[in-house]
């Protein structure tokens, strides 16, 4: 059972900024005592798969069981910009608005029905969170709402959505969490809101998130990551290829045969469609790396150093580290979205998903 951490009484934190929930000392406070609860468990990888590059393929092959694709889950549209819209799964308890809601985004040509995605939607149905899982543009069999491309710093969308369960559901009580791209485009998300976020947003949460996309692209693109890159590139150019067919007065695909690299299709795609300059201005514009500083609710990163094509050198930046609001995991093992650990007694092997869920637990008892 999750016990409310002690925070300093009410007469020590100070008055909560306009529009937020808590003021910045009691967040520090109980930042600084969920460091102290995950201090006693420290990721231990599986004795078996011990690097990035093992860590990151076994989280894909373990096998694991889910009953979250049922016929329970709403399939709803947010609209999130003129001409765009994106599909999410929801699953209410009875009386949504009486549940803390969880929200999750995916990385890169996922889908809501990425493993990670469906697993910690699924433990936090279990635990008492509505859940919803929601596609990028495009992503999850979605090409045709849309005329456009999604792309790393499209925080606009999250706000849209974030927006729409606030004022159209009443929900009082969210909790955001994005995975590798979706990861940096919830931290941008809450950056961009800077000292007036929702009150509704108690916390939020980045697993392996790419802060800094240019240099995101620089490793991925490497020779030892060829078995990622390439299967990303590939997607990629499938994807482009359908929206092609769907909109050929937008795409011209005659020459995507010469797209070898992510670099090479956001720069002959992705950044000509959202109006950046090349690759390199949207990789400046779009990265969270700008705007960590500025986030003002509880957060909550998990990222290892041994990420094999996601660097984990951004995040010692001085903007996260002196950040009181942050709270960074990086565990020398793990891979990228994987965190499968050695045999645990009372949770399953993927420890990233449980810190989650204990981090959320908490911030909702403490707040």
């Amino acid at each position: 059972m999750v016990e409310p951490l002690m925070l300093v009484s009410s007469s020590t934190q100070g008055v909560s900024e306009p529009g937020s929930r808590f003021s910045a000392a009691a967040v520090r406070v109980f930042l600084l005592e969920v460091a102290q609860v995950f201090a006693d468990k420290p990721f231990e990888p599986h004795p078996v798969f011990r690097g990035g590059h093992a860590q990151t393929l076994a989280s894909f092959a373990w096998p694991r069981r889910y009953r979250l694709r049922a016929a329970g889950d709403e399939k709803r549209l947010f609209d999130v910009a003129p001409n765009a819209q994106v599909l999410a799964h929801c699953r209410w308890h009875d009386n949504r608005a009486e549940h803390p809601t969880v929200v999750l985004w995916h990385g890169i040509e996922g889908s809501s029905d990425a493993v990670y995605m469906v697993a910690t939607a699924q433990k936090a149905f279990r635990a008492g969170f509505n859940v919803v899982r929601v596609n990028l543009r495009n992503c999850g069999g979605t090409e045709h709402l849309t005329p456009t491309l999604y792309h790393g710093g499209l925080s606009e969308d999250l706000r849209a959505i974030v927006t729409e369960f606030i004022e159209r559901d009443g929900l009082s009580e969210l909790f955001l969490i994005g995975f590798s791209l979706g990861g940096n485009m919830v931290l941008k998300l809450v950056g961009e809101y800077g000292e007036l976020p929702p009150k509704e947003i108690v916390a939020v949460c980045a697993i392996s998130p790419s802060v800094d996309l240019g240099a995101s692209g620089d490793l991925i693109g490497q020779r030892s990551n060829w078995i990622y890159h390439r299967d990303f590139v590939r997607r990629l150019k499938k994807r482009i290829k359908l929206k092609g067919k769907l909109y050929p007065e937008i795409y011209d695909t005659s020459e995507v045969h010469l797209v070898h690299s992510i670099r090479q299709f956001d720069e002959r795609f992705t950044s000509v469609a959202h109006g950046f300059a090349n690759a390199a201005d949207y990789y400046d514009k779009a990265s969270a790396l700008r705007v960590v500083d500025k986030i003002r609710v509880p957060t909550l990163i998990i990222h290892a150093q041994d990420d094999p094509f996601i660097p984990f050198a951004p995040l010692r930046d001085p903007s996260v580290g002196a950040n009181p609001y942050i709270l960074l995991l990086d565990p020398e093992h793990g891979g990228h979205v994987a965190f499968v650990a050695a045999a645990a007694h009372d949770e399953d092997r993927f420890w990233a998903e449980n810190r989650v869920l204990e981090f959320f637990k908490l911030a909702q008892l403490s707040f």
